[in-house]
């Protein structure tokens, strides 16, 4: 059984109610369940006034994007100390997951997708910091959502959303002297906020740090969204890749690479052939896709220049000519305020081997195991009004799988792991300040079709994370995620939707602890009913 067939299109939560502990659990699902939620923590909320503004409401059941235009809000001021973007969905009847994003000025600010609705109907929320893009949440700005959907007498449900941004006044931590901007500290908050005219940038010439953010996600409804599973020739299976299944995301800068990192193995809502594996729990980031950082600063010297210059974003691996990926690109700035240019060097450019290996070995269950792999170090530095300061990054990427399955694919199995450490060292006046994030990917699966086209799906997913920062030999913050999501679900295929007989157990354990505490939670579904909800720490 193909992983395609039937399969469609930390600054964030999907909020839901408590769980109906006495409720009895249906022999199997009916024709309601419990809204969708995650065990990821609750933005946090800052005290004093704040303000509300509605960026979009619509309704989607086609390709049209709903477009519209944002107003800064009145009262809070222009310098914020948290913007927190809020999605209210709902959707009822028949309907696939669905990707979309949310642009703001022409900066994505948010990039989802969609549960499978009950035909009773279900709403959902999401949450995200939304802080970095202060820049762009100041001015007046053209606004445009897609939610790409497909409405018919079979897919009747009609994907209802409305997305506030909630402003709290007050103004945000200075990035200066402070920690270096990453995805896990969004109060570093940048001074402008840039997108690519026709794949050309222009930074500001006093600009003294640059961070691009990639969007990078498999399509829905092709192969490129199950890229994980892709088997080189001469091996039989549905997905093809002269490469096998290594996928890698890589920024250039005028041709030269730039900058490398592992995509995240995202699985929607109708992944893995069984929907019943996530109508109450989402796969991690499934509802909020994080973007892939990329510290552009050693190459600042260069793109101070005042002239445009050409950045690419490319995914290795995907077959030539085939489309699949999306990924949307925006940049972040920091720029010295007391000086007019910022100049400086690219001091070291050191690109590895890009190891990539797919071995099929044939039998009565195929097999194709794959080891990949590299390595990119860049260097540089910028002279600015409080002196000079060197940006050095290392990244070092590793993938290993192993993909078994047999004839008809009725056996469908994969065991993979991705690894991306990334390590960003600045050094200007006093000790060095170096910043190490250590991110593993898991996902171990099995689908078997069985008798009387009895589909069973067991797959369990890891999002993990180590991020130490020191100054010299001194540690001064860390924290450890462990994201992991178990499911086991089986139904009936080729029979109406009343005799599937679909059960199906889900969970999630949300663990994220550090020096700035501890936050642990655990979730529970079975046929649809949230039977646990426990709290730690």
């Amino acid at each position: 059984m193909s992983m395609l067939a039937g399969a469609t299109l930390l600054a964030t939560s999907v909020l839901g109610a408590s769980p109906a502990r006495s409720a009895d659990v249906p022999a199997e699902f009916g024709t309601d369940w419990h809204d969708p939620i995650t065990a990821a923590p609750p933005i946090t909320e800052p005290s004093g006034k704040s303000c509300q503004v509605t960026v979009a409401e619509a309704q989607f059941r086609d390709f049209t994007p709903y477009k519209g235009t944002y107003t800064p809000p009145e009262g809070c001021g222009d310098r914020w100390s948290k913007v927190v973007l809020r999605m209210d969905g709902k959707v009822k009847g028949r309907q696939y997951d669905r990707l979309g994003y949310l642009h703001v000025g022409g900066v994505e600010i948010f990039r989802t997708s969609t549960p499978e609705p009950s035909p009773d109907g279900i709403e959902w929320s999401v949450e995200k910091d939304v802080t970095r893009y202060s820049d762009t949440l100041r001015r007046g700005q053209d606004v445009e959502m897609l939610i790409g959907n497909v409405v018919d007498d079979t897919y009747t449900g009609v994907i209802d959303v409305k997305v506030m941004l909630t402003f709290y006044a007050g103004r945000a931590a200075e990035a200066t002297g402070g920690p270096v901007a990453t995805l896990d500290n969004p109060a570093a908050t940048p001074d402008r906020v840039l997108t690519l005219q026709d794949g050309t940038l222009t930074t500001p010439r006093n600009s003294e740090r640059i961070v691009a953010e990639v969007y990078a996600t498999g399509s829905g409804g092709g192969c490129e969204e199950f890229w994980y599973l892709s088997a080189p020739d001469p091996a039989p299976y549905s997905c093809k890749a002269a490469g096998g299944p290594y996928r890698e995301v890589q920024i250039k800068v005028d041709g030269r690479l730039a900058g490398i990192a592992a995509p995240f193995p995202h699985v929607w809502t109708g992944g893995w052939s069984n929907p019943f594996l996530w109508y109450v729990v989402p796969g991690p980031r499934a509802f909020d896709v994080k973007p892939i950082e990329y510290d552009l600063t050693p190459f600042a010297g260069i793109l101070n220049d005042g002239r445009p210059h050409r950045v690419e974003v490319s995914v290795v691996g995907v077959p030539e000519g085939q489309s699949g990926w999306s990924a949307p690109v925006n940049v972040l700035v920091w720029q010295d305020a007391k000086s007019t240019q910022v100049t400086g060097k690219l001091t070291a450019h050191r690109v590895g081997d890009l190891a990539n290996s797919s071995t099929y070995t044939p039998g009565s269950e195929h097999r194709v195991d794959t080891e990949g792999g590299h390595r990119l170090t860049v260097a540089g530095y910028v002279d600015t009004s409080h002196g000079r300061v060197a940006t050095t990054v290392r990244r070092a990427l590793s993938n290993t799988s192993v993909h078994r399955w047999t004839d008809g694919e009725n056996l469908d199995a994969l065991d993979a792991t991705w690894t991306d450490a990334l390590s960003v060292t600045v050094d200007g006046h006093g000790p060095a300040r170096t910043t190490r994030t250590e991110r593993t990917y898991t996902m171990d699966g099995t689908i078997t079709l069985g008798a009387g086209d009895r589909l069973r799906t067991v797959l369990t997913l890891g999002d993990h994370a180590a991020a130490v920062t020191s100054y010299g030999d001194r540690r001064i913050s860390w924290s450890r995620l462990d994201d992991t999501y178990t499911g086991d679900a089986a139904w009936t295929m080729n029979v109406p939707r009343d005799q599937r007989k679909a059960v199906g157990t889900t969970s999630e354990r949300y663990r994220l602890h550090g020096s700035d505490g501890c936050y642990d939670r655990s979730l529970t579904s079975v046929q649809g009913v949230l039977t646990e909800d426990n709290r730690g720490c």
